[in-house]
């Protein structure tokens, strides 16, 4: 039996994909969490064999988690979830050692592939996914500027679109005020922009976060 822990800030979304995948034959959900933080501590008190995680959370978010629980325990096999399916988020995700994106869209029988899929060890993208990585190493294709972060820029930019004050990125992140003001600097020169106002809107023009979001 494939044991699952769930991690989504809805609800409903919780609910809903718990008792899809609960009717699968070979697989229980054993937990629940709404959000990072609650899913990094229940990596630790449950035995679940794979995380689905949201990506977009409040708090620290999926990406930190996920890097959390992967820094804990390399052998966690982790499934991101989300709405967005382009952008730099998945390969981000996919450098930390996550092994498989699914979008919110996705069936439930793609879900399930995707779950039996990383249990034998294979990566698993959806065709969205997949399609949108792909078109970005096409001659003429637009690169996001995103791609030339490091993991822990990419997560203070995740932060910093959250409306994340420096003191809360810090403890979150577990990192001094100097050493995320030195993280941001730095992305403000990779991304050539000079405010927060200008990274949002950049963010937006590359899909980094969805424009109805702010």
């Amino acid at each position: 039996m494939i044991r699952i822990l769930l991690v989504d800030d809805h609800e409903l979304v919780r609910t809903g994909i718990a008792a899809l995948l609960n009717a699968a034959d070979d697989m229980v959900v054993v937990g629940v969490a709404q959000s990072g933080e609650e899913a990094v501590n229940a990596v630790v008190t449950l035995s679940a064999d794979v995380v689905m995680m949201d990506v977009n959370m409040p708090g620290i978010g999926g990406v930190e988690a996920c890097r959390r629980i992967l820094r804990h325990d390399p052998e966690v096999k982790i499934i991101a979830i989300s709405v967005q399916n382009d952008g730099p988020i998945p390969q981000q995700l996919l450098k930390l050692g996550v092994m498989g994106f699914v979008s919110k869209g996705s069936s439930v029988e793609e879900m399930v592939l995707a779950i039996r899929k990383v249990m034998m060890g294979k990566r698993y993208l959806c065709t969205e996914v997949a399609n949108n990585m792909a078109l970005q190493g096409l001659p003429g294709s637009m690169e996001s500027p995103f791609a030339k972060l490091s993991q822990r820029e990419a997560e203070v930019v995740t932060l910093i679109l959250q409306g994340k004050t420096i003191p809360q990125m810090a403890e979150m992140l577990v990192i001094s005020d100097k050493t995320v003001n030195t993280y941001r600097y730095r992305l403000y020169e990779k991304l050539q922009v000079k405010n927060d106002v200008e990274l949002t809107r950049l963010a937006v023009k590359y899909g980094h976060i969805d424009a109805g979001l702010i």
